[in-house]
């Protein structure tokens, strides 16, 4: 009987996997590997264990980057590598990628698989502390990509010229995935709805991601005279350094121009309820909310910013306006509440975009395929 080859996935918390990753990792489990999943854990685990994953707990602060913090970090991964002895170890998000990718290059790994999904809120702020402070993660990721049995997963080719600034790569070790796909079967196309519209926001509740220009585009919007209603999806994330605080949301909530609505578990559903999706965002990977608008069929309004542009075709399938310019989100939700046929346009546009190119059935066979290259490696 052929051994199972063994693969590590490592991504900073356990609702992050579940959201981006699942889909991977059960294929990986239905092609035969032994899936194992590191992760933060906070209510996750009996899930990850119920599907079938072999669970290991990983204490990622993401909030923190005290040296001590790291080293800690980087002591757990060299237990955990020394115990799992992966084939594939898959390393997701900031903190796996960096420290986990050290770690790899003292371990008996014997492939890995780097996504960078996003380069972080350090790649967003301005001041020449977050210059210098840009200017030795590069080097960092010199040093942590450094496997010599590798693939190197990017969302945007604007994160693959950073990191190529650092690291010299070649063509056949970079790959190109357009996020984390979307399943076309759950999120349907539909048509838009009759009666009020109303504006979507769904995101980490996150000064990166653009809410308060939200807001302040619906308040604009409002003392202009628009009946529209604006819905705010999203939760607080305490361990991110960009998060809102709760005091700034209940104001918000006081105001009542926006409604602040929490986590959904269904996107889908409120995706048929809404006429436009609203990103503003100063910088991201490639952002699943986008997709899932654009599956759905709904015209999108984002910033013209890394992974937000990659994820529409600015005019056929969405707007783009300048990060952190609520007077410009405003002109261009105007635009699409006024033209309901551009509107249903660009939804049209947005679900053939989402077949073609967002697939989650591509995105997990470009994966798979990685698997196979590095574990066929010896």
């Amino acid at each position: 009987m052929v051994e199972s080859k063994r693969l590590l996935i490592v991504v900073n918390v356990d609702w992050f996997f579940l959201s981006h990753r699942l889909p991977v990792a059960l294929a990986a489990l239905e092609a035969g590997y032994e899936v194992h999943v590191a992760t933060l854990l906070t209510q996750g685990r009996a899930r990850l264990q119920a599907y079938g994953f072999i669970v290991h707990e990983l204490q990622i602060e993401r909030s923190s980057s005290g040296a001590w913090s790291l080293l800690k970090l980087f002591v757990a991964f060299m237990r955990l590598l020394w115990l799992v002895r992966p084939d594939v170890l898959h390393l997701v998000t900031i903190k796996p990628v960096l420290i986990g990718g050290l770690a790899a290059r003292l371990s008996p790994v014997k492939g890995v698989v780097y996504a960078i999904s996003g380069l972080g809120h350090v790649f967003v702020e301005e001041g020449w502390s977050y210059c210098i402070r840009r200017w030795c993660i590069g080097i960092w990721y010199r040093f942590a990509l450094g496997a010599r049995n590798k693939r190197i997963i990017f969302q945007n080719s604007d994160d693959r010229s950073v990191i190529e600034a650092s690291i010299r790569l070649r063509d056949a070790q970079i790959n190109l995935i357009p996020g984390s796909g979307v399943d076309l079967t759950h999120y349907r196309y539909s048509a838009l709805p009759e009666g009020e519209a109303v504006v979507l926001m769904a995101a980490r509740l996150l000064g990166t991601k653009g809410v308060r220009e939200f807001v302040a585009a619906a308040q604009i919007l409002r003392s202009q005279g628009y009946a529209a209603r604006f819905w705010l999806f999203g939760d607080i994330d305490t361990g991110n350094p960009a998060s809102i605080e709760a005091g700034e949301i209940e104001s918000w909530k006081q105001q009542g121009v926006v409604e602040v609505l929490g986590h959904s578990t269904d996107i889908a559903a409120i995706m048929a309820k809404v006429q436009v999706v609203v990103l503003p965002s100063y910088r991201e990977g490639l952002p699943k909310v986008l997709i899932e608008a654009a599956a759905c069929g709904r015209a999108v309004v984002t910033t013209d910013v890394p992974g937000c542009r990659d994820a529409i075709e600015a005019g056929v399938t969405g707007l783009l306006v300048p990060p952190k310019d609520a007077y410009r989100l405003v002109e261009a939700i105007r635009q699409l509440l006024e033209n309901r046929a551009k509107c249903e346009a660009m939804g049209q546009a947005g679900r053939k975009r989402a077949e073609q190119i967002f697939n989650v059935t591509n995105v997990v066979t470009a994966h798979l395929a990685l698997y196979r290259a590095l574990g066929a490696v010896r």
